[in-house]
This record gives structure tokens, sequence and C-alpha cells, in this order.
């Protein structure tokens, strides 16, 4: 990045006050939720700026802070980029460094929402089942210890906090990428506040509100060059800047403590009273296929999601898994038309300018099959070769050796217990038993029913390779 230009800096407008806290800021809410409240006070006024919060480390907080959490969204487009400075962030706080203030911040009467983006694995619950893990090491210190280190730890100590004072809960909104989102995070709340004090649970229980929402826009990591490109557009120096593409979407359900929230539906914010159809529609259309180009894709040495679907084999597999396999076990939400649907999605995955990284998408796969993949194999009333494929190829990828020998850097929580489980046997059927007995990741009734076709899929991933095993599935 030039030395000699400016840095960025936050501009003299006038600040709102705190209304929002959001834990585990990344790149996707500050390229989605936050720009979404940035557009609804440009338009309706409140005070919902957002203090942000890191569960783990310091890295966004010390980027940010030297450009008063200022930051350049840079919109990236087929036909080229567009900028915007977003100044919503109000302050940012790492948690491990002072878990006391963040639980005080959230208490605050001034706050009303707490967002959440700290993926899967940060609910600490099993996928599976939706419970609460008890004996994850952060959970097991939060059932005992004020000073939390969980989402789930903060949320419920905060909330009891707020309960104490007198004072209304908060709304938690989550913005991860789960089904029953709302539901998930709810239960985990609720399980650990169980186990700390049963009155705070019920209170939680009756007063909380937890709406559920789906969210959509596609967010690469932040590369180093993109500071260049940033710097060249702006002519600003950037630490922190996110990189997204020009769609995106934000479902929620409209249940809010007192009906307080920023007015969202003012910037395109649909407005639900359920939003399990829109959810599954995008788990299952995007995310699983997302995720089945990724892990297919990458074995095929492609790089990037845009690389994968200029091959015309992965094109016409995407659109084979959403014609055949996927489209058929979904209700489409009112207004909605499946297949447009799938047109758009397609269009987005061309898009040259966002280089979505195949490596990147595949990290926490034990995490994501069962959302993405596994629910429309339980409901498929028909053969789904492309889908078998896809878990066949999650399997390779796992196993942390690629087509050509290379050795993959397997992003995972059970990456230990895949890579184990993947070695421990020769024969790759008994691979595959051994992967499908995995309960934290497939039900019994799920590994019964794809065991022979995954079993064959693998084979031919093995014996023709990836790119020849989906032209097989087209046939």
């Amino acid at each position: 990045m030039p030395a000699e230009l400016p840095p960025l800096s936050r501009s003299d407008a006038p600040r709102p006050g705190v209304g929002i806290v959001h834990l585990g800021l990344g790149a996707f809410f500050r390229a989605h939720g936050a720009i979404y409240v940035s557009e609804s006070m440009a338009k309706s006024g409140g005070d919902w700026g957002i203090l942000a919060a890191s569960i783990k480390s310091p890295g966004t907080r010390d980027s940010l802070a030297p450009q008063s959490y200022a930051y350049t969204a840079l919109e990236a487009g087929p036909d080229g980029d567009t900028a915007q400075v977003i100044e919503v962030i109000e302050d940012m706080f790492v948690a491990p460094e002072d878990p006391a203030a963040l639980v005080t911040a959230m208490a605050d009467p001034g706050v009303k929402i707490v967002t959440l983006t700290v993926t899967e694995k940060g609910y600490c619950h099993n996928p599976a089942t939706g419970d609460l893990n008890l004996a994850h090491p952060d959970i097991a210190h939060d059932l005992t210890d004020p000073l939390p280190r969980s989402a789930p730890g903060f949320l419920v100590r905060a909330l009891q906090a707020r309960r104490a004072a007198g004072l209304r809960p908060f709304t938690v909104l989550t913005c991860d990428n789960l089904p029953h989102n709302g539901s998930v995070v709810r239960k985990a709340v609720l399980d650990l506040a169980q186990a700390i004090d049963p009155d705070l649970a019920a209170w939680i229980a009756t007063e909380g509100r937890f709406p559920s929402t789906m969210v959509d826009r596609i967010v690469p990591a932040t590369k180093p060059a993109d500071l260049d490109r940033v710097a060249a557009l702006t002519g600003r120096a950037d630490a922190a800047p996110v990189i997204h593409e020009p769609f995106r979407q934000w479902v929620i359900e409209d249940d809010f403590v007192d009906g307080l929230r920023p007015d969202l539906a003012a910037v395109g914010v649909e407005l639900v009273t359920d939003v399990a159809p829109f959810e599954l529609m995008k788990l299952r259309m995007l995310n699983g296929t997302h995720s089945s180009l990724a892990y297919l894709g990458y074995l095929a040495g492609h790089e990037t999601i845009s690389d994968t679907v200029a091959d015309p084999v992965f094109a016409d597999f995407a659109r084979h898994l959403w014609s055949t396999e996927i489209i058929p076990t979904l209700t489409a939400p009112e207004g909605t038309d499946l297949n447009a649907y799938a047109d758009v999605l397609l269009e987005r995955y061309k898009n040259p300018a966002i280089r979505h990284l195949t490596w990147q998408i595949a990290m926490d796969g034990s995490q994501k099959l069962p959302q993405r993949m596994l629910g429309t194999l339980t409901d498929a009333t028909t053969p789904c070769p492309g889908l078998y494929l896809a878990v066949a190829g999650w399997m390779r990828y796992v196993g942390g050796v690629d087509e050509k020998g290379g050795a993959i850097d397997v992003r995972d929580p059970l990456a230990d217990t895949l890579k184990r489980l993947s070695d421990g046997s020769d024969a790759p059927a008994d691979k595959v038993a051994a992967l499908l007995a995995l309960r934290d990741v497939f039900s019994q009734q799920v590994a019964d029913k794809i065991k022979a076709p995954v079993t064959a899929a693998y084979e031919t991933l093995l014996t023709k390779g990836a790119r020849a095993a989906v032209q097989e599935v087209l046939k």
C-alpha cells in the first residue's frame, strides 16, 4: 500500500449513541449487517451505533482503532469496483482483555440488540442435536466463573446483569449462517442459564427474544493486494477494508423485545413472520452448492468459485444440483421463483471480481455439512448422485491429501479426528464407513441411507479424479 497516501479517518459527522453490541466482528458483518444499520440510521435516524467485540483475538480491533473504526466497503462487481466508507462502529472490545467491561457494556440500558457472527462452532453446541456442549472447555469455565469466555457465556452473564438491575433484556439477533439460527442461540443461552440459575433461564425464556434470520452476501477474505486496490480507488490507506459482491439479502423475523430495532425495512431488509422457508432455500441452494463446488473444485485444482464455474463441467454440475436434487426438496417462500433464484446464484458465482477461495469455503465442513447437504439428502425421495459425490469430496478433502499427492491445510474443529478416521483404514469402503460413524456429523438415519452411494462416489473420486467424477454424474 503506498506509504504516502493519507490514512483513512473518521469524518466529523455527529456520532449516534450505541444501541447494538456485536459479538464476533469479522468481514461478513462489516460488509452486510453493519452497512444495513448505517443506511437505516442515515434514512430514519435513531441511536443504533455499534459497539463491536472480538471473542478471541485483537487483530481486527488493532487494525480498525487507528481509523476510529471507520473502514471501506468495496463492492466488487463484474463491471468494476465502487467504494463507501462505513462509520457505524463506535468502539471495539477484545473480550479476553477485559470480559467484565464487555458484560457491563452489554448490560447498558441503551443497548437494545446484541448481534452475533461467531460461526457455527462459536455456539459451543452439538450440531447434530442442538444441545449445548456443557463439557466444552469455555462452557465449563462459564458455568462457574462470572467472567465468561464463550459467546453464550457473555449473553447469559449480560442478561443476568440486566435482570439484576431491573432492566429489560436485549434482543439476541444472530447473523450466522445456520438453519433456525434464532432457535440455536436461544437453546444455547437457555441451556447455560438453566445450569447457572433456573430463575434466570425462566426470565430469559419469557421475556427474551431470539429472532431467526437469513443473511446472504458473498464476502471473500481480504488479501494484502486488496489494500492497494482500495487505496488506488479511494486515495486513502485503509488497513481493514472489506470486499463484497453487489448482491445482498437479509431476512429477519420481526420479533424484537418491545419492538425496538432500527428501521431496517426502509433499506431493503425483509421483515417476516417466519424466516424458515428463506433460510432453507438459501442453505440448500446457495450454501449447499457452494460447499459442493468448494470440495470438488479444490480437488480438481480450482482456486476460487468463479474459477470453478468457469469450467463448464462444474457450471453444469451446479445446475444439475439445483434442478434435480435440491429444488425438489424445497417449498418456495412466497413470491420466490426457485429456478430464477438458481439463475441469480450462478451469475453471482461467475463474478470474476469476487475471488472466494474454495479452500476458505471448505473450512469447518464438519459443522456445515448437516445443514448444507445432509438435510437435503434426508428429505430427498429420489437418488442424489451429485450430493453423494459432494459428501465423498468432503471425505477425500479431510483426508488431507489432494489428487496430486499434495498436503491439504484442513481447517476444522474436528480436523484431527477426521484425519485419524481417514487414515485408520486403507480400503475406501472402510474410510467412508469410519467417517459416516461420526455422530457429530452424520445421524444414523443419514449414514444408513447414503453409505452405499457415497462409497461408490468416493471410489470414483479415487480412480478418476474430481472433474471426471462430476462428468459421470452429468451423464
